[in-house]
């Protein structure tokens, strides 16, 4: 490879250049569809949502055109703005695919942009699929060796990382070489951005963190392809982007994390059973066998990581009196309170939610019950793992204690095949129909070489 930078950006180039399709060994082919799956029924499923609309008012206003389609639609515009849409629309509801490792959200990025640059280059469903495993290890690598940091100084990783594995699958599916691959990355450095404080005190920019980092990483790439260049030592330099977001160099083994013989980060990622922060999953798991039993209980006691405190607990101004949809989704004690009271936190609570439908009051009454306490010591036994320990404590009395170190959706507790086609459907057959949502179910199973990126694309479209 012909390129002249430190060794860890040499790293991830290489990688880039390298990575093919015969990389993609069988296990990794089923785990892209699934990935595809979980995002292309989010992203259609998310697209009426009221942000969803403002996003879709804005960007049709004044989008350059193109050959890419902007999902549910037959609306064509540059793969820049097709992706930018389809990548906030897959991340518009807290149901997407999430990687805990990176504590991100990898998929809303690669699928969204290797599909759009896809249809932009006329590239085979084999070169997208290559494209979209190859976008989301450089994301979700570059993320790993990044957390818990990232989280904890309070910025949002989906929104920061999303450049990075954007410029990488445009590098890949436009073809560029090694120094042009470099400049694309590196130039993304300067796109990298987004606050996580919508969890605290909410706002709907948060939907569309994804989208944000993939256009700036689209356009990036166009930088680079136009002759723009960026720092070489983008990742690793004094003031590259370990130093300057985490006032830390990324490890000693950090180059070594982006060889081809590596383990693969989408292995390690999990899909979500419950609509709302995967920090609140576990707790979710345990209290949901006490749906109904409020009258018996008095208290709730939920030891989490101080890293799922700084997500969905007392860190957050509004963990008890969430007044919007966003610190509705990142309050544990909401998400405690959905459970216990038996209204599941699924897709349709929370919809109900945003419809006026729910008993709030009711809702924070039950929340009151809820005590959390934050456990440096569980981030020591479980390093990077969203574990709770809950004990519910009955009026009687008695006390039960119970533990949950892997979520149901987690890679050592997944969803059955059964359970994620139901997600699928539930999220796609209102706007798709019932008969065109199982047949688009039924090809992103397959995976099939012949099928086209716009064929693939006119499925999506709402009947």
């Amino acid at each position: 490879m012909n390129v002249t930078c430190p060794p860890l950006e040499a790293a991830v180039v290489g990688f880039i250049q390298d990575f093919s399709l015969e990389h993609v060994t069988p296990p990794l082919r089923v785990a892209v569809s699934r990935v595809l799956r979980d995002q292309i029924s989010s992203q259609i499923g998310n697209s009426r949502l009221p942000w969803s609309r403002h996003l879709w008012t804005l960007v049709e206003g004044q989008h350059m055109t193109g050959r890419s389609t902007v999902i549910t639609t037959d609306r064509k515009m540059s793969a820049t703005d097709a992706a930018f849409i389809n990548a906030s629309y897959a991340h518009g509801f807290e149901y997407d695919e999430g990687h805990r490792p990176s504590n991100s959200h990898p998929g809303s990025c690669a699928v969204a942009t290797a599909i759009a640059v896809g249809e932009e280059v006329g590239a085979t469903l084999d070169e997208v699929v290559t494209a979209i495993l190859m976008g989301y290890e450089v994301y979700a690598r570059i993320g790993v060796l990044a957390a818990p940091d990232l989280m904890q100084r309070g910025f949002h990783p989906a929104s920061v990382l999303a450049g990075f594995g954007a410029a990488a699958v445009c590098a890949k599916l436009r073809g560029f070489d090694p120094e042009t691959t470099l400049h694309a990355l590196a130039i993304a450095l300067s796109h990298a951005s987004g606050a996580a404080e919508y969890s605290s005190t909410g706002g709907s920019v948060k939907r569309l963190h994804p989208g944000i980092g993939v256009r700036g990483g689209m356009f990036a790439a166009d930088l680079a392809q136009a002759g723009i260049t960026g720092p070489r030592a983008f990742l690793s330099g004094v003031k590259g982007f370990y130093r300057a977001f985490l006032q830390r160099d990324p490890g000693p083994d950090a180059v070594a994390v982006f060889g081809l013989s590596h383990r693969f980060e989408i292995l390690r990622g999990g899909f979500k059973r419950y609509c709302c922060c995967g920090a609140n999953h576990a707790s979710i798991d345990i209290l949901t066998n006490y749906a109904g039993r409020l009258g018996d209980i008095e208290t709730v006691s939920l030891r989490i990581p101080k890293l799922c405190n700084a997500m969905v607990g007392t860190v957050n101004s509004n963990a008890y009196t969430p007044l919007n949809i966003e610190q509705v989704q990142f309050s544990l004690p909401t998400q405690a309170a959905f459970a216990l009271l038996g209204y599941g936190n699924g897709y349709k609570p929370h919809l109900d939610y945003l419809e006026g439908e729910l008993d709030m009051a009711l809702v924070l009454g039950t929340a009151q019950k809820v005590r959390i306490v934050e456990s440096p010591e569980l981030d020591k036994q479980y390093p990077g793992k969203f574990v709770t320990e809950a004990m519910v404590n009955f009026v009687d009395g008695r006390s039960e204690t119970r533990f949950v170190e892997n979520s149901l959706g987690t890679p050592d507790n997944p969803m059955t095949e059964d359970a994620h086609d139901a997600k699928f459907l539930e999220l796609t057959s209102e706007i798709l129909g019932r008969e065109r949502a199982t047949r688009l179910l039924a090809v992103l199973h397959e995976l099939g070489p012949g099928t086209a990126i716009p064929e693939l694309a006119a499925m999506c479209a709402a009947r």
